[in-house]
């Protein structure tokens, strides 16, 4: 199902369209399960979890990148292993099919830059909790669990 949208580019919003009801996001959340629908139905947000500070970093700029091309930009935090994308069509102040749209590409752009799956489970290695113990990098961050290999 997440194909259909994939394939989809964003058609550029003027405005003046009304914004997705919220049956109509819940529908289309089907096709993106990992996302959260927020703000009665306004905002779709996913945390994506990454290996360390560095990947979290690639994959921001690499969904930065996708945003440009797309032309239309989420509000993105991130840091240390993890990256939030939250996505609302700002012009009509709600969400709109391109949310959807942006929300699958950034899953398929997840997956292959390596994040976690959503449900916490590292994509790679042996799930053993790295400390700043045996990860000297994390030294000094007061984090005692750095990440999972």
């Amino acid at each position: 199902m997440t194909d259909q949208l994939v394939e989809q580019t964003c058609v550029p919003c003027r405005g003046g369209v009304p914004p997705l009801t919220l049956e109509d996001a819940q529908q289309l959340l089907q096709q993106t399960p990992d996302w959260a629908l927020l703000d009665d139905g306004k905002l779709l947000q996913r945390t994506f979890r990454f290996a360390n500070f560095r990947a979290s970093l690639d994959f921001v700029r690499d969904a930065g990148e996708l945003a440009e091309a797309e032309r239309h930009h989420p509000d993105i935090a991130f840091g240390w292993g993890y990256a939030t994308i939250s996505l609302r069509t700002k012009k009509i102040k709600g969400l709109h099919q391109n949310d959807f749209i942006m929300a699958a590409k950034f899953d398929r752009l997840a997956r292959a830059s390596g994040a976690q799956d959503p449900h916490g489970e590292p994509s790679r290695g042996s799930g053993t909790p790295v400390t700043s113990e045996t990860n000297p990098s994390n030294a000094g961050t007061g984090s005692t669990l750095a990440y999972h290999r």
